[in-house]
């Protein structure tokens, strides 16, 4: 006889969208999309699958040979434990490193796209734990948009032009003719949004803007990183050259006479200066269209053509977060606002710049000025971090010191690496030598939900609740819904939130009421979403009850009063409205960057060839310039071992795409398997062909689970492609990630091909042994 079904339906979030969680007698089976949501993304079909996957981390697992000092290699086998003795295993190695180290021994790691959920915020916790113990070495921006997170304040006064409101659609819609998205508009890139995604409506507003007449240009070497029904011209630019053709196009609106030196005089500081490298006179090379067409492969009618157009019509110049990772990533962003500068649009309805419309969901959909609902962490009284990108510079070089932002800093000695929320053997560039990195400090403890890389490269790993196993309230300022996320199941396995998991470590170090504050889960949902309540009144807007928000499961923020177009109170009084900058405008030449003295950071918009492009001496080896996108069937890496994401795999093999000519010069079809490599390593890969991209140019997606061959070959048989990006900074000025720098060659792979065993758990020892 069959039992009973029991059926619960609860409302959550993830970064891919908000759904509905089907659950049958204590099982996820199903998720069902926002009923709101115009384009749900296929990835919410992963989750019934990953919440109850093998892969799950079930109990406290400790490395066998830590103790002995072994090195991590990603295949060694853990030995499970009671709660009881992991807690007492992490207290002791905190209190053992500070005590003999102190508190810059110990290094907080963590990335932000661990968790929708502002309460169960993996970043959050992680911080709030460590530097009320005492203090810790943190990070510093992040991966997605680093370069100008330090770039923008000396140009713009702050770098809220990458983080906060941009330029909203409707004011696109109503007044622009002519959208240039430097790096595309792509699509699968808005079906993500950190803290969570209540509609997917950028399809939507692109959608109406072409029916209101704007016509788009896609710059970027790939036609598909512009929706068709835009019906875009395609500009297809050698990678890393975007600033040439920037630039090429200065000196046309310059040398006609179509800049607006009103606004120049009135809203800029430095333009002479930038105008004497336009010339020719500061270096005796005119950036002159032809100049530009030998270096980025534009033709120089093509650049004419563009630059006179984006004069004589309200334009909107946009750039995606990708162009600034790369080897002087810094560049194309200045050139960007200084392009937007001498068009003089800055400031008006539908002309001007923005940054993002093309890299995540939100830039630019109509939201009121609210924060979203967040807990900020406590100061750290260590007043140490490093710029997020270099990680493995730091752990292999103690003591070594580096530039960063007009500072000569020191590298810190890290004992103890504390990571919760994040994969940075993802993340990373040059996987192996972060690998190589990770041996130096003597604890590696991880927070996971299942056995990702990272955690099989750690010592103590601690089994985390996933979002559905805990309460929690999601949200973000670039969104207007905010959603109560419902428990759902119990934990699976030993699972624990973090937040007990800190708490619990806490009250064993002596601070756990400093750290819960009294509050419990409950409690701090409510605090969060009462400190959004509050804010919403002080516009005027009355939000439902907590008790009224959680019964309903949502609530939707009203529309902004009138469209938001960026820098407009600037525009309309510079003095009352100031940027941050010394001279209170935006500063094409900035005295600032200049009296840093950095070669490679000039002090304007300026062409410096990356370490590695196709025009570098390194393209007789390797004649590919690889490009690392964001996934279309996963997040980074969340989700690879699900159904989605192997439903785009080939042979269990991340694809990489290639122009049909390159893949018939080395005698590759659709779907062989071939190895992609330079000197830093190599992984497997599926060949999939486009005539969309240009030649010379592969593209592979980021994300797949780092699966090293175990006998040291610097091999990665999944199709990680950080295993090929160098790991360098973009600058001195910024540290930023140098990840779209990168050159590789092709080959067939030759022989039996290795087994995937990225989604195989490690070896569990005493299992049956574990309380």
């Amino acid at each position: 006889m069959t039992p009973d079904k029991h059926t619960e339906r609860h409302v959550s979030l993830s970064h891919w969208g908000a759904f509905t969680a089907t659950v049958e007698n204590g099982r996820i089976v199903r998720c069902t999309p926002f009923s709101r949501d115009p384009a749900p993304s296929p990835m919410l079909s992963a989750i019934p699958e990953m919440v109850h996957s093998p892969l799950r981390v079930a109990r406290p697992s400790v490395r066998e040979g830590w103790r002995e000092g072994k090195p991590r290699t990603g295949h060694d086998a853990f030995r499970e434990v009671s709660w009881d003795e992991a807690l007492d295993l992490v207290a002791g190695e905190l209190t053992r490193v500070r005590q003999a180290h102190g508190p810059t021994a110990v290094f907080g790691g963590s990335y932000g796209w661990s968790s929708a959920g502002r309460v169960h915020h993996a970043r959050t916790l992680v911080r709030r734990f460590l530097a009320l113990g005492g203090g810790f070495v943190d990070q510093l921006a992040n991966y997605s948009f680093g370069a100008a997170q330090f770039l923008l304040p000396h140009i713009l006064g702050s770098f809220q032009a990458v983080t906060g409101r941009a330029t909203d659609w409707p004011s696109v819609i109503d007044n622009t003719k002519l959208m240039i998205a430097f790096g595309g508009l792509a699509l699968k890139n808005s079906q993500v949004g950190s803290g969570g995604v209540g509609a997917h409506d950028t399809e939507t507003w692109l959608r109406r803007a072409r029916a209101a007449g704007v016509r788009f240009v896609n710059v970027s070497p790939f036609k598909a990183d512009a929706p068709d029904f835009l019906d875009a011209e395609w500009i297809p630019i050698r990678p890393n050259t975007d600033v040439v053709l920037m630039l090429g196009m200065a000196q046309v609106l310059l040398s006609d006479g179509r800049h607006d030196t009103a606004f120049l005089a009135r809203y800029c500081a430095g333009f002479d200066r930038f105008a004497d490298y336009l010339t020719g006179k500061s270096d005796g090379t005119p950036k002159t269209p032809e100049w530009a067409e030998a270096i980025c492969g534009v033709p120089a009618a093509t650049i004419r053509d563009l630059a006179r157009r984006s004069a004589a019509m309200p334009t909107f110049l946009t750039a995606t977060w990708s162009l600034q990772r790369a080897h002087h990533g810094e560049q194309p962003y200045w050139a960007l606002i200084t392009l937007a500068a001498m068009l003089g649009g800055i400031g008006l309805p539908g002309q001007g710049f923005g940054f993002a419309h093309g890299s995540i969901h939100g830039p630019g959909l109509p939201r009121r000025a609210l924060p979203g609902p967040e807990i900020a962490p406590p100061l750290n009284p260590a007043k140490t971090a490093i710029p997020v990108a270099r990680i493995a510079d730091m752990l292999l070089d103690p003591g070594g010191t580096y530039a960063f932002n007009g500072q000569t800093l020191t590298y810190p000695d890290i004992r103890l690496v504390y990571w919760a929320g994040g994969n940075p053997f993802h993340h990373h560039q040059d996987l192996n030598r972060l690998q190589r990195a990770w041996q130096k400090p003597e604890t590696v403890i991880v927070h996971e939900s299942w056995w990702t890389p990272t955690a099989r490269h750690a010592d103590i790993v601690l089994p985390a609740t996933t979002t559905l196993e805990r309460n929690d309230v999601g949200g973000t300022s670039r969104d207007p819904f905010v959603f109560a996320m419902h428990k759902a199941i119990a934990p699976v396995g030993e699972a624990r939130n973090d937040i007990d998991v800190f708490a619990a470590l806490a009250g064993k170090l002596g601070y756990a009421d400093a750290f819960t504050e009294g509050r419990d889960e409950m409690d701090w949902c409510r605090l969060v979403y009462q400190r959004l309540r509050d804010g919403a009144a002080r516009q005027d807007i009355e939000l439902p009850s907590f008790q009224q928000f959680w019964a309903e499961g949502v609530v939707e923020l009203p529309p902004p009063e009138r469209d938001y177009v960026l820098l407009e109170e600037f525009r309309q009084d510079p003095e009352a409205h100031r940027l941050g900058t010394p001279s209170g405008r935006i500063e094409i030449s900035s005295a600032t960057v200049a009296g840093f003295a950095y070669d490679d950071a000039p002090p304007h918009p300026a062409w410096l060839p990356p370490a590695e492009w196709l025009g570098a001496p390194e393209a007789a080896r390797f004649p590919l310039h690889l490009i690392t996108n964001q996934p279309v069937r996963r997040l980074h890496s969340q989700t690879d071992p699900g159904p989605v994401s192997a439903a785009g795999k080939i042979l269990g093999r991340e694809p990489i795409r290639l122009n049909p000519a390159d893949a018939a010069r080395r005698g590759l079809t659709d779907g062989d398997i071939v190895r992609v490599y330079n000197a830093r390593g190599a992984c497997l890969a599926g060949v999939t062909t486009d005539s969309g991209l240009a030649a010379g140019v592969a593209i592979m997606a980021t994300g797949a689970w780092f699966d090293p061959v175990p006998t040291g070959e610097g091999l990665d048989v999944h199709g990680n492609p950080n295993v090929l990006t160098p790991d360098i900074g973009t600058s001195r000025l910024t540290q930023g990630s140098s990840a779209q720098s990168t050159l590789v060659e092709v080959e067939r792979f030759v022989g039996t091909v290795p087994p995937v065993r990225a989604f195989d758990p490690p070896p569990l020892a005493h299992a049956a042994a574990a309380v």
